[in-house]
């Protein structure tokens, strides 16, 4: 018998492929500042670490070199502006996402959507994607003092619902998952469809790798005490 009862789940590369729509927004912010444009496969390999990070990685990789503050906050006003308008054109739940939240919600698992994303971009994806209300609490990078791969978030889910880290999961496809779920006491699921940027995630601390959603309600139907620590 199982003895989790949450599910905390990463948004872009664990439940969306958010990538086409970032990077548009990223190429037209670049293209604003007359810096070359990277492009959907490079921003796919600089997802994870919030959006400052994003745009830092875009800056260099236009610029050449570390960018300044100020350049920092220029693009991230561009960017914030393109990406505001066009969160959702072309991002998409990957395969049996959907079906598998709602069979987990049936099952009565607590779940939480726990990103680095900033809020105002998370809660609209969400809510565009139709899986917002899949969600019991959802935990963006600004909603919290830390972020992933701090365990802050993850602990604070678990504080919220009464649970102990040993009765939650964490589902991801990237080292801050990995990291923040291991930090945190949670068994720890990776997603081999995400941006992971070809790490080995098994050796970062993931339990058991999945290729379909459609592994996971059995896989923690059968977590019992030999897998919760």
């Amino acid at each position: 018998m199982s003895v989790l009862k949450l599910v905390a789940f990463d948004l872009d590369g664990t439940l969306v492929d958010s990538a086409p729509d970032l990077a548009r927004a990223v190429d037209t912010a670049l293209r604003e500042l007359g810096l070359p444009e990277p492009g959907v496969e490079e921003v796919r390999a600089w997802v994870g670490d919030g959006v400052t990070r994003l745009m830092q990685r875009a800056l260099i990789f236009g610029l050449g070199r570390e960018p300044g503050t100020a350049q920092v906050e220029a693009a991230l006003k561009l960017f914030s502006s393109a990406y505001r308008q066009h969160v959702a054109v072309d991002s998409r739940l990957y395969p049996d996402t959907l079906v598998t939240l709602e069979t987990l919600k049936r099952s009565d698992y607590r779940l939480v959507c726990v990103t680095n994303k900033s809020e105002e971009f998370t809660v609209p994806l969400l809510q565009a994607l139709g899986i917002l209300a899949q969600f019991d609490l959802v935990l963006s990078g600004d909603s919290l003092p830390a972020r992933k791969p701090d365990p802050l978030p993850l602990l604070h889910a678990a504080e919220r619902f009464q649970l102990k880290p040993a009765q939650c999961c964490m589902v991801g496809d990237s080292r801050n998952d990995m990291l923040a779920a291991r930090a945190a006491g949670f068994v720890t699921v990776a997603m081999v469809h995400g941006y992971h940027q070809g790490e080995d995630l098994a050796a970062l601390g993931a339990e058991v790798l999945l290729e379909s959603f459609r592994e996971l309600p059995a896989f923690l139907a059968s977590a019992g005490p030999g897998l919760a620590r």
